[in-house]
């Protein structure tokens, strides 16, 4: 179906060359973008026409972004340095942990050493952006140490880490889990705590994923300023706003001066946006208001949603929040605390409007 399909992110094979010219030509409509960005759905080192499509985009003048590559695909251990002279300026790099062992056993990648000399010859001319999935007992400790300290040498602006997901309500939802038996991945708040020292060990910005980042406060960084939510729109009307394990207690921060008519309700599921029809199941309806905002990606129809919400005889309304409410460390480690916040004032604004205009 749709949402599996969507997850799951299979593609026929690679997209030619002369497609993707023809769809930026298309886009740019004769004028000459600030920056190109190229990405997709794979590792773009294991695209085969990715230097002379780089060389075509930039044309010596236009600043290429990759948008994630680990390094894999490539065969030299200088195939950095072409595309670097081809016009790349910025680049999101997996690199898991700078032991080539670790990543030749972890990441399959066979060409370990020479994923990493090109690594470095990114860090060396160009934004270069890191990320980590951590694995208890594996990159975790003093190996992701290594890594941060080796990643600083390089000349690498930062490095977001991932904490690792290994059951269904952690996120694995197409019935894949467990991806690596016997592995308990890090508390939520474990994992909190390790960016936390990771960040005030060393110069690279750190953020992680699904939490947090100390810099801007995100996600949810209004939770730390009550002067700022004291500022959203009026509440005028009561709804229920499910979410995740993740986002509850941030949530119920922002709203605790609104509790009188909003509540959060969360559920058995850490990310908002991999929420499932079965999540929905086992709420217990008793603290369920007659108006659900739930969260704007979550990945049931609605229809299905209120049919599992009204089994207590209770016709609810069901509406679906604004797609996002805040940013993860993927996004927030290339912004400000400043930008953050305006975005997150924006959309809690939304939100509000929304329950003031369908709630009760």
């Amino acid at each position: 179906d749709y949402c599996s399909r969507a997850i799951a992110e299979s593609y026929p094979g690679f997209k030619p060359m002369d497609a993707v010219l023809f769809d930026v030509a298309g886009r740019c409509m004769g004028s000459i973008p600030d920056k190109v960005s190229i990405s997709g759905g794979g590792d773009l080192s294991c695209y085969p026409d990715l230097l002379p499509l780089t060389e075509s985009l930039s044309q010596g003048m236009v600043p290429i972004s990759l948008g994630y590559t680990s390094g894999k695909g490539f065969k030299k251990a200088d195939d950095a340095a072409a595309l670097v002279e081809a016009g790349v300026m910025e680049v999101s790099f997996t690199v898991f942990a700078t032991d080539p062992g670790l990543r030749r056993k972890y990441m399959n990648d066979k060409n370990a050493e020479i994923a990493l000399a090109n690594l470095e010859i990114f860090c060396q001319h160009c934004q270069v952006y890191c990320a980590a999935v951590l694995i208890p007992g594996v990159n975790d400790g003093p190996v992701l140490e290594k890594t941060c300290s080796d990643l600083e040498d390089m000349g690498a602006k930062g490095i977001i880490l991932m904490r690792f997901a290994n059951s269904q309500d952690q996120g694995l939802i197409l019935g894949n889990s467990p991806i690596m038996p016997g592995i308990i991945p890090h508390s939520i708040e474990e994992f909190r705590d390790i960016v936390t020292q990771t960040a005030e060990g060393h110069r690279l910005r750190v953020t992680g994923t699904p939490l947090w980042d100390p810099v801007t406060g995100a996600p949810f960084a209004l939770a730390r300023r009550p002067d700022l939510v004291a500022s959203l729109p009026e509440q005028r009307r009561g709804a229920s706003i499910i979410t995740s394990r993740t986002a509850l207690p941030l949530l119920k921060e922002i709203f605790k001066d609104r509790a009188d008519k909003v509540n959060v309700v969360g559920l058995e599921k850490d990310i908002g946006c991999l929420i499932t029809i079965e999540d929905f199941q086992n709420l217990d309806l008793s603290q369920v208001k007659d108006t659900v905002i739930i969260p704007g990606r979550t990945m049931a129809h609605e229809k299905e949603i209120k049919k599992v919400l009204s089994r207590d005889g209770r016709d609810r309304i069901i509406a679906r929040g604004p797609d996002r409410l805040t940013v993860d460390g993927e996004m927030s480690i290339s912004m400000s605390e400043e930008e953050v916040l305006d975005l997150e004032m924006e959309a809690f604004g939304e939100l509000i409007q929304a329950i003031n205009a369908l709630g009760v």
